[in-house]
């Protein structure tokens, strides 16, 4: 069956759920497989999804046309490591055609960046503006040892690769307590300093790991407060579509972003759905909601029938998370955050 054509003049209503949000973004994961084992993100020994039940870029591209037919405005894709899944290029040049006829506004993705030097000129060429890259340090050391391998140099020059396509960069790092808290405050030199933007993320109690996040936590609320005690920090009120809250760093001329699922929630205006790789619609990060778009498409649903299974995955998004963190607590829920989606 052809992919769902967003640009139809008899295109459906918004997706409105059952307290009046309006979802005008999809998280969209197309693989839980990563190049990467970071250590609050994997275990160290995962494992991954058959491939029989991973959703193909087809029917990717069918699910996320239908959203995009029922006003969402941003397409993010992401995994796992979403540039790892072969021929995903297809899928943002198909995905590309609504950012031409205006049906969409924004189609990019989060990446750890290590093959973002194959493949920036071609995410640019099909209508990629901006990208998210995960840089927790740019330590060696301490990259190899988060990412249980990894090699920070090849980040860097993936994101090196990425501006000089003309693409919009902002990192993203995790604050880890015991890890990186020390070395923030230079990584937001070094981003700001680049022309990138900076994104900080408090750990979020998603999926079994081996190590206790209890001891990681660091609230980012207090890290503010530090960091106002040496820079002036003046909120904006400028939005992403995202979660996170802005502030202008005065002394780096650049914009910081902090995203508190803990120490101040944002479920309020929350106005996201995830789509995980297998066609599992999560409406809340926090949740153990789901509805399966995978039995819908598999079954030989019409456009209307995956219409009408989003409209009732959606109706019944709740009201909000119940991330929390707790010494020795069970994970908020107990899927990682590579099956989820970013």
């Amino acid at each position: 069956m052809t992919p769902y054509d967003a640009t139809s003049p008899k295109a459906p209503a918004a997706l409105v759920d059952g307290f009046g949000r309006t979802v005008t973004y999809l998280r969209v994961s197309v693989t839980d497989r990563c190049d990467l084992r970071c250590v609050y993100c994997m275990s160290e020994h995962m494992t991954f999804l058959p491939k029989a039940d991973v959703l193909t870029l087809e029917e990717l591209d069918r699910i996320a046309s239908a959203f995009v037919a029922l006003g969402v405005r941003k397409l993010r894709i992401t995994g796992g490591e979403p540039l790892v899944r072969k021929n995903v290029m297809s899928l943002f040049e198909g995905l590309g055609r609504h950012l031409r006829a205006g049906a969409l506004e924004e189609l990019t993705l989060t990446t750890n960046g290590t093959r973002l030097a194959q493949f920036a000129g071609r995410l640019a060429d099909a209508g990629v503006k901006r990208i998210n890259v995960s840089l927790d340090t740019l330590k060696p050391d301490l990259f190899r040892k988060l990412t249980r391998g990894g090699d920070v140099a090849q980040v860097i020059a993936g994101i090196d690769a990425a501006q000089a396509a003309g693409l919009a960069v902002k990192v993203n790092a995790v604050a880890l307590k015991d890890d990186n808290a020390a070395e923030l405050p230079e990584l937001i030199r070094w981003a700001h300093g680049r022309g990138l933007g900076m994104t900080l993320i408090e750990t979020m109690p998603m999926g079994e790991v081996e190590a206790d996040r209890t001891d990681q936590y660091l609230s980012l609320t207090a890290l503010r407060a530090e960091l106002e005690s040496f820079w002036t920090l003046t909120d904006l009120s400028v939005t992403t579509g995202g979660p996170a809250r802005y502030v202008d760093v005065a002394e780096t001329g650049g914009r910081l972003g902090f995203i508190t699922p803990l120490s101040h929630n944002f479920c309020e205006a929350c106005n996201r759905v995830r789509l995980t790789c297998t066609g599992t619609l999560h409406t809340c990060l926090g949740q153990e909601d789901s509805a399966d778009l995978r039995a819908v498409l598999r079954a030989g649903a019409s456009d209307e029938d995956l219409v009408d299974a989003i409209r009732l995955a959606v109706d019944s998004k709740p009201k909000g998370h119940d991330f929390h963190i707790e010494r020795a607590a069970r994970p908020a829920v107990a899927r990682h955050m590579s099956t989820t989606g970013g």
